[in-house]
Parts: C-alpha cells; sequence; structure tokens
C-alpha cells in the first residue's frame, strides 16, 4: 500500500508546475549569469537588428539592470543569456524560471498581477489600428464586417474582442504569432486593419519596405502602462530593478534614452519614430508608480 502511495504522490507531483527560485539575486549569485528575454519585432523596445543581436529602448533598461546587478553582487563578470519570448509564452516562461527578467513591451495589468510581479512603469500606449492607406479605413467605423487581425496572447486582442461585441462589428478576429506576422496579414491583403498599441504599429511602420503605404488610425480604446517583468514574490529584485528605472528617470539619463530610441533614427532602416514623451510618462517620471492598467 504505502508503495502505490507513493507513485500516486509522484504522479501527481509530476502534474504540478514547477515554479522558479523565487530569489532571483541568489540565483544569479550562484549561477554567475542571468537570462534576460527579448522580443523579436517589438519596435523600438525589443527587436533584432542582426541574427543574435537584440536592440531597443527595453533592452537598454534591461542592460542596466544587469550592470547594477554586477555591483551590488561583487560579479563584474555577471553573463548575460538572451532567450526570445511570444507575447503567449514570455510569462509562462518567467514562472518557471528560464528567464529571469522580461523588458519588452509587456502591458502591467491586474490580471497578470497574479503570476508576475511589474517594476516601474516606462511608457504608456493604447490600442489602434494599423492600415493601408489605399483601403480608405480612417477609423474603427470603417471596419465593420472586416477581417482584424493582433497578435496572441496580447492584452490589445481582448479589448478588440469586447469592442467587436459591444459594438457588434461583425469582424473576423484573426490571432497571428507575433506582430511581424500580423503586419504580413495587412501588407498582403489578408486583414483590413492590425489592432495593437499604437507606438508598436508606428515602429513597425518605420522599418517596412515602403512605410508610405501604411497609417495608423482610430482613437485609443484605453490608455495601458508598459514595465519590466519579474517574478513574485521576490521583493529583493524588484526593489533593485525599481531602483535602476526610478534613477534614470531621476538623473535625466530615462529621457536621453527615450530620445535616442523615439525621436532619433533607429536601426534597422534609420527612420525615427518621431514620437514626443506622452504626458502620462512625463508625468510618472517623477511618480515612479507601478500601478497596473485599470
Amino acid at each position: 500500500m504505502k508503495k502505490v502511495l507513493s507513485c500516486i504522490s509522484l504522479a501527481v507531483a509530476a502534474t504540478i508546475p514547477v515554479m522558479a527560485h523565487a530569489d532571483t539575486l541568489a540565483k544569479v549569485a550562484s549561477s554567475g549569469e542571468i537570462t534576460l528575454a527579448y522580443r523579436e519585432s517589438s519596435v523600438p523596445f525589443s527587436y533584432l537588428e542582426g541574427p543574435n543581436d537584440p536592440i531597443g529602448f527595453s533592452v537598454d533598461l534591461a542592460k542596466a539592470v544587469v550592470e547594477q546587478l554586477k555591483k551590488d553582487l561583487n560579479k563584474p563578470d555577471i553573463k548575460i543569456k538572451w532567450q526570445a519570448v511570444t507575447s503567449q509564452n514570455r510569462i509562462p516562461l518567467l514562472v518557471n524560471g528560464t528567464i529571469d527578467l522580461e523588458c519588452g513591451s509587456t502591458t502591467n495589468n491586474s490580471a497578470r498581477g497574479k503570476d508576475v510581479a511589474f517594476a516601474t512603469n516606462h511608457f504608456y500606449t493604447g490600442t489602434r489600428l494599423l492600415v493601408k492607406k489605399s483601403t480608405g479605413i480612417t477609423g474603427y467605423a470603417d471596419t465593420k464586417g472586416k477581417t482584424i487581425t493582433s497578435t496572441t496572447g496580447t492584452t490589445n486582442l481582448q479589448v478588440l474582442r469586447k469592442y467587436d461585441r459591444d459594438n457588434e462589428m461583425g469582424w473576423n478576429l484573426v490571432s497571428a504569432k507575433d506582430h511581424a506576422d500580423a503586419f504580413l496579414l495587412v501588407e498582403s491583403d489578408r486583414a483590413a486593419a492590425f489592432g495593437m498599441d499604437d507606438i508598436l504599429l508606428f515602429g513597425l511602420i518605420g522599418n517596412a519596405r515602403n512605410p508610405q503605404d501604411f497609417e495608423v488610425v482610430g482613437e485609443s480604446l484605453q490608455v495601458e502602462p508598459y514595465a519590466c517583468m519579474l517574478r513574485k514574490d521576490d521583493p529583493k529584485f524588484k526593489t533593485l530593478v525599481d531602483g535602476v528605472i526610478n534613477g534614470l528617470m531621476d538623473s535625466g539619463e530615462f529621457t536621453t534614452l527615450y530620445d535616442k530610441w523615439f525621436l532619433q533614427p533607429i536601426p534597422p532602416r534609420n527612420v525615427a519614430l518621431g514620437l514626443e514623451m506622452s504626458q502620462d510618462l512625463k508625468d510618472n517620471l517623477k511618480a515612479h508608480s507601478d500601478q497596473p492598467a485599470n
């Protein structure tokens, strides 16, 4: 009987998700390395310049965290390991310990806050539509009965589904694997519009082969904050990450980074997005809020 109960216990244990070590600082100190997540096409936050070269505004924030880790742990040779993530797998990979920090284009909201923690908000955005100018679409009213795409695992997809129901739009909502795939659906006329955070849409247009063919239309359906994502119940690491971001905000270095990625020409096509800092973000340079979206 004891043997049977033991086998049952092992079987049950095997079905329970493995939770990562809650103390990221201890994990990094022991291993001498930290795994940072990156996105492949979240311009200008986190994207690839070459096959293995993540760059972007959020990537720079993550690298600043690593520099502080080196000082706090007195380990100047901490190695960065990079792990590509998608909207769908970023939270599971953080929870199970595959990645230690995700600074990309992730919305800080209460639902996600049940599984992960968020650092100080570093950007504010809202869902709008990317369309081809040739379609004549100027807003949501022009998309009734059409095919609309968004990226799997994003809050934008949920917002669009609600808008579709509430306004009886009759959309054919198509989920794409990533932002680049959703953009391709519009580019190839398989979707009339791509609903996503407006800054990501501007970034995709700026790096398109024919940027003059596209535009962003419609009002923002909601305002959402972006923040770096880390494991829950790890107060020491959250204090460090918050301290780095807040310090950059207080010193003016954050504004310099913003200018670099949002106002100046950026790789790979050296096109400037020309997006001035929003009032919400200006306010948070002083408030240092990590409050989630409503």
